[in-house]
């Protein structure tokens, strides 16, 4: 059974709003978890080329894995690694 559309809002940290070319979305998605709305996204904005298995994912405001399920209304952030200097 296929997963039913619903709203997932977005936001993209430091290269990764550079890459999508936007710093948040509204996105309608049947995407089960965090990873599979990345690799969507990812079609939907191909610039959005940084890998996932890299990425920190917060799901409304708590750290938690790419493969966390999704439900309507997540707040979904994209984190890539963080350089210090």
């Amino acid at each position: 059974m296929s997963q039913p559309f619903r709203q997932i809002h977005v936001r993209f940290f430091a290269i990764l709003r550079e890459q999508a070319g936007v710093p948040t979305l509204t996105v309608e998605s049947a995407a089960p978890d965090a990873s599979a709305l990345y690799a969507e996204l990812q079609q939907r904005h191909p610039g959005l080329s940084f890998p996932a298995h890299l990425l920190k994912v917060s799901i409304n405001e708590r750290y938690v894995e790419l493969t966390t399920p999704l439900a309507a209304g997540d707040r979904v952030v994209f984190i890539p690694p963080v350089a210090g200097g």
